[in-house]
């Protein structure tokens, strides 16, 4: 198949080298254009996939137009706050019939939409495809077994995804619960900031297996109440991404955590990272979310205060803990 892959991060040119190696045709858009010229010379993507050669077949461009032309399927990977303006480039220039999947974990902070939306108010006709589930961009490079999640209304076009981008080592399920897996690969990102506040701070498994259930309940009753399948929550697209980006070394946003339990402003570490930690602004829109949808986010509210008013990361757990007494089930 021909495919075309928006943005040129760590987990769009990963999934950009799948696809070559699949044996499909691959034109992968970079925003920045020494990653493609460093790409077009070298084969390796230094910035965003360090020491991680790409297949040979794999081209790069910088004009987003010609990463999409006669594209069956689009991959788009990029950051959720400018994924509008990228789309807003490509009406009037795709096939009605060409397949999104997006890899975006992310909530557009303005407008509080899933990407799912954004993609239908830009690019309506188009079937749409969520790849979500655990999975980092240099362990599946690295050929690492993992299994994720092609969610979609459309039947079909799920199929598509799934056939696509499956391997040996890469398994795709498939879902119809496209607004549980968006909820699950945001607000999973907030919690693994909170989980690295824990670190941050020198606690130890009793806090983190507390904070992973309790933020799982919190990531499950917002989605539901957006209209999400619940049983979405306990599989790979809410659970296991929720384990893995809380735990792993090689999460951004639980990297983000660490440096804030240690005593470092938001601020200063954005300032040092050219990296996107979605986490941030997913948790500013999760708690607005939050307001219309009528239920209630402890957890992701105070990690908002840690990281927007700066609170004392003790505080906001002692706060935590000493909210009224409620049935573990309740919302």
């Amino acid at each position: 198949m021909r495919c075309g892959v928006l943005g040129a991060g760590s987990w769009g040119t990963t999934l950009a080298d799948l696809l070559a190696k699949q044996g499909h045709q691959v034109m992968l858009w970079a925003f920045e254009p020494e990653v493609a010229d460093q790409i077009t010379r070298t084969g390796v993507n230094q910035v965003f996939l360090a020491g991680c050669p790409l297949h040979s077949a794999l081209k790069v461009t910088t004009d987003p137009l010609a990463a999409v032309e006669g594209a069956e399927i689009l991959l788009v990977a990029t950051p959720s706050h400018a994924t509008r303006s990228v789309l807003m480039r490509l009406v009037g220039q795709l096939s009605p019939t060409t397949v999104l999947v997006s890899a975006t974990k992310g909530l557009e902070p303005d407008s509080l939409q899933r990407m799912s939306q954004v993609a239908a108010g830009c690019l309506p006709l188009n079937p749409y495809v969520v790849l979500s589930g655990p999975s980092f961009a240099a362990e599946v490079h690295a050929g690492q077994p993992t299994a994720v999640v092609a969610a979609s209304n459309d039947e079909q076009a799920a199929g598509v995804a799934q056939t696509a981008f499956s391997s040996a080592r890469f398994r795709v399920y498939s879902s119809g619960d496209v607004v549980g897996a968006e909820i699950g690969g945001s607000l999973k990102n907030v919690m693994a900031i909170a989980a690295g506040i824990l670190e941050g701070l020198g606690l130890g498994h009793n806090p983190r297996a507390a904070l992973l259930t309790r933020g799982l309940a919190e990531i499950s009753r917002l989605g539901v109440a957006l209209g999400a399948d619940p049983r979405t929550f306990a599989g790979l697209a809410g659970m296991g991404d929720l384990v893995l980006t809380a735990t792993g070394h090689l999460s951004r946003n639980r990297r983000l955590g660490v440096a804030l339990g240690q005593g470092e402003s938001l601020k200063h570490y954005l300032a040092a990272h050219r990296t996107v930690a979605e986490g941030v602004n997913t948790t500013r829109a999760a708690l607005k979310l939050a307001v219309e949808a009528g239920v209630e986010l402890p957890i992701t509210a105070k990690v908002a205060e840690v990281l927007f008013e700066g609170k004392d990361p003790r505080v906001g757990i002692t706060e935590l803990m000493e909210r009224t007494p409620k049935p573990e089930q309740c919302a």
